[in-house]
């Protein structure tokens, strides 16, 4: 009796999520701003900032301990195979070509100022809003990295939905959010290893398992799953049999990963790294995937961060109300100056540098990803958690007006690009 009336508190939990992050997604849309940022919202009125205020007896009743667990459980999975999906939608073409260097520089534009700034503010609150016990070099490394990410996938639905996915400015920026991505996933392992293994012995297993397993998933695991990629554009599908394969695979390359002690969104993405990159394969796992995902395990995650989120702080008092401004003002800063300013410098008009600055903040759901991890492994404390969600919400819901003030309608279609200098014509001799 007891598990049936569990049961029934987890569809319930289930039934508000899907309720609220649907109602709140589409809310966002009305006001043209991306669906994420309307399921971040529904996930931080479901915890304390709302419901737990208004009606804190329905929310206990809604989301006892046993019951957040659960939604825990659900959110890992759902996390693993959306950064297996990243991972996997991630061309390698991409890092090569003439647009390459370009957006590698700015992506290094993006991360380094972001990375230092943000490391600065953790320093000066490090007595107010580090764990106890935490190192200040790992307090600092790790706000640094949560603000350095962009959200890659955030972008591409975005600049596909524009038709700008293809232009100059859509491919640089679209190849600048990966190689942020990228990195952040490395960072993060790295900082993970350190914060949390509790000696140096520890560290060290975990960064040469990761290395470890990295390396022979780029290389041996690609070649064998390339296998699947080959026989899926032979049968114009991907069989049960094959997906069962691919599902197994990930859900081992996150047991391992979370075993060896770098999380398992880690695994994830580096399976979907080793994926080929063939137009069936790629298809067939969006089709087959990515509603499920996206559409319940995803809005789980939203609450359970909200569920995470203290807002006591900003109460009457306002304690957190300048430590706020403070992070926020770095945040925006570091990306939208940083990049903006290199984007300028490569030839782009300013109104297109104004753009992709404002692109390039938008945080979305990587940074939620990045701080829960960093929340289950005590690296950082519930006020500093509420920061960042904040910081999340904000960047990524400034990320298209932005860009539309930037560029009004019909201006991305046409770069802007300063012309090159003229050499003087030499005289005749």
């Amino acid at each position: 009796m007891n598990q049936i009336h569990f049961a029934l508190q987890v569809f319930a939990a289930l039934a508000v999520v899907l309720a609220a992050t649907t109602v709140c997604g589409r809310l966002a849309m009305l006001v043209k701003q991306p669906r994420v940022v309307g399921e971040m919202v529904a996930g931080v009125l479901l915890g304390p900032a709302l419901l737990g205020a208004v009606a804190p007896g329905v929310q206990a009743q809604l989301f006892p301990a046993d019951v957040k667990g659960t939604l825990y459980v659900l959110s890992t999975i759902g996390l693993t195979f959306y950064m297996f999906l990243v991972g996997s939608s991630l061309d390698h073409k991409l890092t090569t070509g003439p647009n390459a260097r370009r957006a590698s520089v700015l992506a290094v534009s993006g991360i380094v100022p972001t990375f230092l700034l943000g490391a600065g503010a953790a320093m000066v609150f490090f007595d107010s809003l580090a764990p106890q016990g935490s190192s200040l070099w790992v307090f600092m490394l790790f706000v640094g990295g949560a603000l350095s990410i962009t959200a890659f996938p955030m972008l591409a639905r975005i600049l596909q939905e524009r038709g700008i996915a293809n232009t100059p400015i859509g491919g640089l920026t679209l190849v600048a959010a990966a190689i942020d991505d990228a990195v952040a996933w490395a960072f993060l392992a790295l900082i993970i290893a350190v914060g949390a293994s509790g000696s140096p012995g520890g560290a060290l297993r975990t960064i040469l398992g990761a290395a470890v397993f990295a390396v022979l998933m780029l290389t041996i695991g690609r070649r064998l799953l390339a296998k699947l990629g080959e026989r899926a554009e032979r049968e114009g599908k991907l069989s049960r049999d094959a997906m069962a394969v691919i599902l197994l695979v990930v859900l081992v390359a996150g047991w391992f990963t979370d075993w060896i002690g770098v999380f398992s969104v880690f695994g994830g993405f580096i399976t979907g790294l080793a994926m080929p990159k063939t137009a069936v394969l790629r298809h067939e796992l969006e089709t087959k995937l990515t509603d499920l995902n996206s559409i319940l395990l995803l809005p789980v995650f939203f609450a359970f961060s909200g569920l995470n989120t203290q807002v006591s702080g900003f109460g009457s008092g306002g304690r957190l109300w300048w430590q706020l401004a403070v992070v926020m003002l770095v945040a925006f800063a570091g990306k939208y100056l940083g990049c903006g300013l290199v984007v300028r410098a490569q030839g782009f008009s300013w109104r297109y540098a104004s753009a992709v600055g404002g692109l390039m903040n938008a945080r979305g759901l990587m940074i939620l990803i990045f701080i829960n991890i960093g929340l289950a492994y005590d690296l950082v404390t519930p006020e500093m958690f509420a920061i960042l969600v904040a910081v999340a919400i904000v960047t990524t819901a400034a990320a298209m007006p932005i860009y539309r003030a930037s560029l009004p309608a019909g201006m991305d279609l046409q770069p802007e690009v300063k012309p090159a200098a003229k050499t003087p014509a030499r005289p005749a001799a």
